[in-house]
């Protein structure tokens, strides 16, 4: 299962902040933090710089880290049998993204990860982070939260791919991503709803029509 951790602010770029103060930021949204415990979970987060179109997590790869995007945008997806990609969800700055089923049993991963655009991940490994929840309890009421509300948004997700329209979804994606929209290609982002890029040209279309009358 991958779980899409987004926090609720549109996308704004984030390369003139400190990494860990955007980290720490997003944290302190759900819990408090003391100065002692910022220290600790900053130097537990350590930087992971990605070129565009390089790889964090291959299918089968061993899942240890909670990954963190502080800035650029990423894609979890899979490939089927006869190598098509399906993506999943899109990470942007001020998101955790995971393939959470494998960090948490323990298992090969199941899906890619991979910079859309030239990004900087915020990352712990699980040896780590376990050590942290002794050191700073309030992080694993975080990660709880973190994970309920991720769940919950899957299930969402899962239920409107069958009840909602590909141009109503397509509507809420620009709302979700705003500015991101427009360096994500549209072949992704038609791979994202599930539909060809040929439908999504036709439904942009009749949007922009729809928009000069």
């Amino acid at each position: 299962m991958v779980v899409d951790f987004k926090t609720h602010h549109p996308f704004l770029s984030n390369r003139n902040k400190p990494m860990h103060s955007i980290l720490i930021n997003n944290i302190k949204e759900l819990v408090p933090l003391s100065e002692k415990e910022v220290a600790l979970v900053s130097d537990a987060f350590k930087p992971r710089h990605l070129k565009k179109k390089e790889h964090l997590l291959q299918k089968g790869d061993p899942s240890n880290h909670m990954r963190f995007v502080s800035d650029g945008c990423m894609k979890v997806y899979s490939v089927d049998e006869d190598g098509q990609e399906h993506i999943l969800q899109f990470g942007i700055s001020g998101w955790w993204i995971n393939d959470l089923y494998a960090f948490l049993t323990e298992t090969p991963a199941t899906f890619f990860m991979q910079a859309i655009t030239e990004s900087t991940m915020m990352q712990v490994h699980r040896d780590r982070l376990n050590q942290l929840y002794d050191e700073v309890p309030m992080m694993d009421r975080f990660f709880r939260i973190k994970t309920q509300n991720g769940y919950v948004a899957l299930q969402e997700r899962t239920i409107r791919s069958m009840s909602v329209s590909a141009e109503l979804r397509y509507s809420e994606f620009i709302n979700r991503y705003r500015d991101m929209e427009q360096q994500i290609p549209q072949y992704m982002i038609a791979s994202y709803l599930g539909i060809t890029p040929e439908h999504l040209s036709t439904i942009r279309k009749k949007m922009s029509t729809q928009s000069l009358s």
